[in-house]
């Protein structure tokens, strides 16, 4: 089996929102936006998944146009996400909650199509950020301290 090719990251969305829970959505693209997207000429960041008449679609996210496409699309147009229904149902139950967002998380190539991991996330306070960085600061400076005094040893 092959390995999955992560060409994008939202590494935004793990740092803004406190992601619950994480699915595989696959999305309806053009072939010159599935070509930018072979090329890493696209960005998740501030893009976010939204219900409309029981679909659900990806606002935001940024594909760059193909240079060698003879019709070019929006790069900002909106993008119907492809699930299965029982999946569909739950995320849309979720997103209706209080406090709730749908974000993407990575998009990557899996055999010839292009998926995107869509998280639940709740929106984190400011106050919850800075104590998040604290302690990554906290982690980093003691694997620093093991590290020096292994290498001292």
């Amino acid at each position: 089996m092959k390995q999955n090719k992560i060409l994008i990251t939202n590494k935004k969305a793990n740092f803004d929102y406190e992601i619950s829970e994480t699915i595989e959505a696959g999305l309806v693209l053009n072939s010159s936006e599935i070509k930018s997207i072979r090329e890493n000429r696209a960005n998740l960041t501030g893009s976010y998944a939204y219900p409309i008449k029981g679909e659900l679609w990806l606002h935001n996210m940024h594909i760059a146009p193909y240079p060698f496409a003879s019709n070019p699309t929006d790069p900002m147009r909106s993008r119907k996400l492809l699930l299965h229904r029982k999946e569909l149902k739950k995320f849309i139950s979720a997103s209706e909650q209080n406090g709730s967002t749908l974000v993407p998380l990575k998009m990557y190539i899996a055999g010839h199509y292009a998926k995107v991991l869509i998280g639940i996330g709740k929106g984190r306070k400011n106050y919850d950020k800075r104590n998040l960085i604290k302690t990554r600061d906290q982690e980093r400076e003691a694997r620093s301290a093991l590290k020096r005094k292994s290498e001292t040893s």
